[in-house]
C-alpha cells in the first residue's frame, strides 16, 4: 500500500473541495484529517515514527507548505482522539481550528468538558482559547468534575461557578476593602460574569429587598437565564 499517495491524494482533493464546496468545507476537513490522521497512523506501524517528517518534506513541495511535520501530528493524534473515544469527527460542531486547541490538553475529561462548553455555547476558537488559558476546568468544584465525568444527573448552576473567581485589581495595594472589589466588579462587569459561568446576567447594586417594615439591600443581583 502507498500511503503517501493516499495521503497526498486526500489532501488535494479537500483543498479542491473547499475551492467548489465551501459551504461544508469544515466537515470536508474533519473527514479528511481524520483519515490522512489514520493513514498516518497505520503508515507508523509500518515504517516507524520518522516517516512523518518524511511525508511533511514531500507535502510541503507537493500539496501546500502548510503540510509540515508538526500539522501531521495533529491529524495523527486526532484520529487517535476521535478512535479511542469512539466519536465520530463529523459529529460535533467544532472546527479543526477548535480542535488544535485541545488537543494539547492530553486530559480526556478536560477535552471533553471544553467540547461540550464551545458547542452549547457556540463559542470561537478564539473564546475557547481564553478559556482553556484561564483553566475554567481545573477552577470548577471536584464535585462537579465527578458529575460530568460519571455522566451524573442533576448538575445545578451554581455546580458551574469557577473557583477562585478571578477578578483584575487595577489598585495599587493588595488590601481590598469590600467597596474596593465591588467597584472593580462593576468597573469590568462583562468579564466577572463570565468567570462566574454561562447565562448570568446583572440586574443591579444594592438591591433593596424589603422584608417586613424594613428594607435590606443585595450588594449585587444577579439572575440567570438559564
Amino acid at each position: 500500500m502507498n500511503y503517501y499517495n493516499d495521503i497526498k491524494n486526500e489532501l488535494i482533493n479537500n483543498e479542491v473541495y473547499k475551492r467548489v464546496k465551501d459551504y461544508s468545507k469544515n466537515r470536508s476537513d474533519l473527514k479528511t484529517y481524520y483519515n490522512v490522521g489514520k493513514l498516518l497512523s497505520e503508515a507508523g506501524k509500518h515504517y516507524g515514527d520518522g516517516i512523518i517528517k518524511n511525508y511533511s518534506l514531500k507535502l510541503i513541495v507537493d500539496v501546500e507548505k502548510k503540510y509540515n511535520e508538526r500539522i501531521l501530528r495533529k491529524m495523527r493524534q486526532f484520529y487517535n482522539l476521535m478512535l479511542n473515544q469512539k466519536w465520530s469527527p463529523l459529529v460535533t460542531k467544532l472546527s479543526w481550528s477548535h480542535y488544535c486547541e485541545l488537543l494539547p490538553l492530553n486530559d480526556i475529561n478536560k477535552i471533553t468538558y471544553y467540547i461540550n462548553i464551545s458547542q452549547e455555547q457556540n463559542l470561537s476558537k478564539r473564546e475557547l482559547r481564553k478559556k482553556i488559558k484561564n483553566k475554567e476546568y481545573e477552577k470548577l468544584p471536584e464535585e462537579t468534575k465527578d458529575k460530568l465525568i460519571n455522566d451524573k444527573d442533576g448538575s445545578k448552576i451554581q455546580d458551574f461557578i469557577k473557583n477562585p473567581i478571578l477578578i483584575k485589581n487595577t489598585y495599587n495595594n493588595n488590601n481590598i476593602s469590600e467597596r474596593m472589589l465591588k467597584q472593580l466588579i462593576l468597573e469590568d462587569l462583562p468579564n466577572f460574569l463570565k468567570e462566574l459561568g454561562n447565562g448570568f446576567c446583572f440586574i443591579d447594586y444594592e438591591y433593596p429587598i424589603k422584608l417586613g417594615d424594613r428594607y435590606n439591600y443585595i450588594d449585587m443581583h444577579l439572575y440567570n437565564i438559564i
